[in-house]
């Protein structure tokens, strides 16, 4: 699907195929991913929120075949979504936490397979720089764990940087780490690409705002809209809504903070900014990452310190002339041939984070047949479809997740501990 295709191309598109369903199922068996229909319109599993987690999640539970409903109020990966976007980074270095470079890289294969199978560019392989000063000990874990999990990487003295990336003044910075297989993913293609195989499959793709499950005990029914959808399970994978639809139990655990990022204009025929000669990096001792320059959209860099608290469905997606100044101060003492380089995109979206960075896949405390899955943090998008397999896996058989993961975990105060 082309990245341009709009959301209500999407959404006509993909009710299209849901209304296709019957006639098809009649002309052909129902297999592992078009199971018949059973019990008078109840799906096996209602999966509200189309983002990168609600997508996966939903197409990994339609390939155990069962009978899935993907529910958005917007469509999926839509402006205001944390899934939305242009692109995002896939890494595998997270320092010591390695269920988190473990499952990256699961989702670096299923990213590419997805790729392969549907033809739409969906990854860059730019390489992933790690910009690390003296004694970074998070830079250092990396390294351990890198090494234990056999993943490919490089430890690039302040020598070799120089010599690899003449472009870049690196300042402070006297190491790195090279992941040469990371890069970059296109985020709303991605999700689209997702949700439209899902809907093409036999899914039913459900456009409206869920409700909040009323009283205790087992759920059987959802209000979506003017509409009624019942199922056996629901899953709410819904980001920085999360603590809007529950918010007795997530309203002030679930953060939703305002990013900014912006894309600069490179010189006139300079290929320096752009694979294969600039990678995809990271500043974690400045809060600051960027991106190359993929289809001529400009070189991208962003602020990864957390923003203010912020709505998703009110909020106002215009940069800040103070982020503005931070940004173009650190391009022009970084990168000297974009001084005074102009902006020539900017965006605004938001990380829904968790108050550590830890994922949250729980059982709803009143309802055992609801999951909570989210606290994507900032850092969740590469991850979808591997964290999509883990909470199927744990809804079909009713599996308890990683205490890391429990709804216990998550504090009230924030204190970011995953990067």
């Amino acid at each position: 699907m082309s990245a341009k295709v709009s959301r209500r191309t999407f959404v006509s598109a993909a009710v299209a195929a849901t209304a296709a369903k019957s006639a098809k199922a009649q002309s052909r068996p129902a297999s592992r991913t078009q199971p018949a229909a059973r019990e008078g319109g109840v799906f096996d599993i209602a999966v509200v929120g189309s983002g990168v987690f609600g997508a996966w999640t939903a197409r990994k539970l339609q390939q155990r075949g069962l009978r899935v409903a993907l529910i958005d109020e917007y469509g999926p990966a839509s402006a205001r979504a944390s899934s939305g976007g242009e692109t995002r980074v896939i890494r595998m270095g997270y320092a010591s936490a390695e269920i988190y470079t473990r499952m990256s890289w699961d989702s670096l294969a299923q990213w590419k397979a997805l790729e392969r199978a549907t033809g739409a560019r969906l990854f860059v392989e730019t390489g992933m720089l790690f910009l690390a000063r003296e004694n970074d000990a998070l830079t250092m874990d990396t390294v351990s764990t890198l090494s234990k999990l056999k993943i490919p990487f490089e430890k690039l003295d302040r020598a070799e940087l120089v010599k690899r990336y003449p472009q870049i003044d690196f300042g402070p910075i006297t190491w790195a780490v090279s992941e040469p297989r990371s890069g970059v993913l296109f985020a709303r293609r991605g999700v689209q690409t997702v949700a439209r195989v899902f809907a093409q499959e036999g899914g039913t793709v459900i456009l409206g705002r869920a409700e909040e499950p009323a009283g205790e005990g087992p759920v059987s029914s959802l209000r979506v809209g003017e509409k009624t959808v019942n199922a056996k399970k629901f899953v709410f994978a819904c980001g920085p809504w999360l603590g809007k639809v529950f918010p007795q139990i997530l309203g002030d655990r679930i953060f939703p903070t305002r990013q900014e990022v912006f894309y600069f204009g490179v010189p006139p025929g300079d290929d320096r900014f752009a694979p294969p000669k600039m990678a995809t990096w990271i500043d974690f001792g400045a809060e600051i990452y960027g991106l190359p320059d993929l289809e001529t959209k400009g070189f991208k860099v962003a602020i990864d310190k957390h923003g203010p608290s912020f709505d998703p469905d009110t909020g106002e997606r215009i940069v800040t002339p103070e982020s503005t100044a931070i940004v173009k101060a650190f391009v022009a003492e970084r990168f000297p041939a974009l001084k005074g380089a102009p902006i020539v995109g900017s965006e605004v979206c938001q990380y829904e984070n968790s108050s550590n960075g830890d994922f949250l896949i729980d059982r709803h405390p009143a309802h055992a047949n609801v999951w909570l899955v989210g606290g994507g943090s900032g850092h969740g998008f590469k991850h979808g479809p591997a964290l999509g397999d883990y909470v199927a896996d744990r809804v079909v058989r009713n599996d308890a997740p990683d205490p890391k993961f429990s709804l216990a975990t998550k504090a009230r105060v924030q204190a970011r501990a995953v990067h």
